[in-house]
């Protein structure tokens, strides 16, 4: 493909999956490093992976990519969900999150409870338009205390039982085959590929 794609993230760890998954398609990952900030005030994946999308792609006047993802926990009635990154507080490190979401469940005296990582992305034009948009979701159990040292967010504590394993314990190439994230963007990468959206539109 012969127009780049910009992704619209402050996070780098996300920067490097998303460019490592949609590598494989031929798709021209860019990170762009002056992005405007964007308050993430919606209260689903979808309403902030368009917020993301369209804020990047006005101010760069190019399509632009962005998601929004985070795990959804069955007994904390899907927490924490769109707060997944600032469940602790704003600016929170994966250890304070993952610490906060093992105290509420050990408070509900849970063993194994369902979860599920969700990413919702999407490519947006300039003027706000929604050129294409895909889900992804993995299942899984929140189980403690935490395991390994891939991954990030709440990987380790994430155990997936088809793999036998936390997501934090697969190589990168294996995560990104089952997780959340690889599902949207390789969806949306179908799309590119086949010609079925337009990143000159």
């Amino acid at each position: 493909m012969s127009t780049p794609l910009y992704v619209a993230t402050t996070n780098a760890h996300k920067a490097q999956e998303i460019r490592a998954i949609l590598a494989g398609a031929g798709v021209d990952v860019l990170v762009p490093s002056d992005l405007p900030e964007v308050v993430e005030d919606g209260e689903t994946f979808r309403a902030n992976a368009l917020l993301k999308a369209q804020s990047a792609a006005r101010h760069l006047g190019a399509p632009a990519l962005a998601d929004d993802s985070g795990l959804a926990v069955d007994v904390l009635d899907g927490a924490p969900g769109v707060y997944s990154a600032r469940f602790a507080r704003p600016g929170a490190s994966d250890a304070d999150n993952n610490a906060l979401l093992v105290e509420r469940l050990t408070a509900l005296g849970v063993t194994d409870p369902a979860a599920a990582f969700v990413c919702v992305a999407i490519v947006a034009a300039p003027d706000g338009r929604v050129i294409a948009e895909a889900e992804g979701r993995v299942e899984g159990i929140v189980r403690w205390p935490a395991v390994g040292e891939g991954g990030f967010g709440y990987d380790p504590l994430f155990f997936h039982p088809p793999s036998g394993c936390r997501l934090s314990e697969l190589t990168p190439e294996a995560k990104n085959a089952i997780s959340h994230r690889g599902q949207a963007m390789r969806a949306l990468a179908r799309d590119l590929a086949t010609g079925a959206t337009d990143l000159e539109a």
